[in-house]
């Protein structure tokens, strides 16, 4: 992203005519460039905007489905690439600190199905910085892997043993020759 000032002017305007006449009653703000930063290294963020007033808990309401909106719309205003949308990120009532340690909990009870049982530990489907933040937690586990499955808002994280690509496939295909 360039001119970051310049960018982060046009989410000022964006969000001072969504609060503007009191239709949400909101305050924020933005902070753009180094500040801006995920202590926990999980997004790439250059702009980062923290929203706070009455209406905050609306943004967080149905898992932050509004704080994904308003993300995605500032990332079409800026006219930015798919692959750049992360670089804004949205939050209000610190829901990103505690939803990143759900999924770090998450994260610690697939790692312990996984290794206790041998069999892969499918996660409830999440946004794609969700599912992201979760590769990025379970990276450490050297003796495991995760791919993501499924489709749209649906789509999921596996959580598997290294080695058991060819487990899973023979399983499946034994299965199938014993339905015969």
């Amino acid at each position: 992203m360039s001119d970051l000032a310049s960018q982060a002017q046009q989410i000022a305007q964006f969000l001072k005519t969504l609060t503007a006449e009191d239709r949400f009653r909101l305050k924020y703000r933005i902070t753009a460039g180094a500040g801006a930063a995920d202590p926990d290294g999980f997004e790439q963020r250059d702009i980062y905007v923290e929203l706070a007033g009455p209406d905050a808990p609306l943004l967080t309401a149905r898992g932050g489905e509004v704080l994904r909106a308003l993300e995605h719309m500032a990332a079409q205003i800026l006219r930015l690439d798919p692959a750049e949308h992360d670089r804004v990120s949205f939050d209000a009532l610190g829901f990103k600190a505690e939803r990143a340690a759900e999924i770090k909990a998450m994260a610690d009870q697939g790692v312990r199905q996984v290794t206790s049982t041998g069999r892969p530990y499918s996660f409830p489907p999440m946004s794609s910085r969700e599912r992201r933040m979760l590769h990025l937690v379970l990276k450490e586990q050297e003796d495991l892997r995760t791919e993501s499955s499924g489709e749209g808002p649906r789509r999921f994280v596996v959580l598997y043993p290294k080695n058991a690509r060819n487990t899973v496939r023979a399983e499946a295909i034994g299965k199938a020759f014993r339905r015969r």
